[in-house]
């Protein structure tokens, strides 16, 4: 069980986390850019070559890495309890997507998108331990509110 403080330490370090990966996807040109060294790495470990992403690809890519990005900098400046618990169902939900596209696909690239989401999304599934406080402490460790 995470105390207040540390459950908010980990919403943080999710956030942080995020912000390194999705960058490279909130952009049409960085993600052209990524694109390669996936490829190579999904080469590497023994998968397919990564299909030629077209316009409308990058237009779905870079839209989900901005909107990503935004989430994660509020989590960054604001790690709210209530925040992680619903960026472990965001997780659970991209993990889903992610194990059904390595079950039509076999890309083993995906396994390294895969393991941290799921790990993330348990961390954040943690449960946390309230304080003694008083009100003010019990309304900082609302996790729905």
């Amino acid at each position: 069980m995470l105390s207040v403080s540390a459950f908010r330490r980990v919403v943080r370090a999710s956030a942080i986390y995020d912000v390194l990966m999705i960058a490279p996807f909130t952009t049409p040109w960085t993600f052209l850019l990524l694109r390669e060294h996936l490829n190579a790495i999904n080469l590497a470990l023994g998968g397919a070559p990564l299909p030629v992403f077209e316009p409308l690809h990058l237009l779905i890519s870079s839209l989900l890495g901005s909107v990503v990005m935004v989430w994660s900098v509020l989590r960054m400046l604001d790690p709210q309890p209530r925040f992680g618990r619903y960026d472990a169902v965001a997780r659970y939900l991209f993990s889903t997507w992610m194990a059904w596209a390595l079950l039509m696909t076999g890309q083993p690239l995906l396994w390294l998108f895969l393991v941290p989401e799921l790990a993330w999304g348990l961390a954040q599934s943690l449960p946390v331990r309230r304080s003694e406080g008083g009100p003010e402490g019990r309304a900082r460790e609302s996790l729905l509110r």
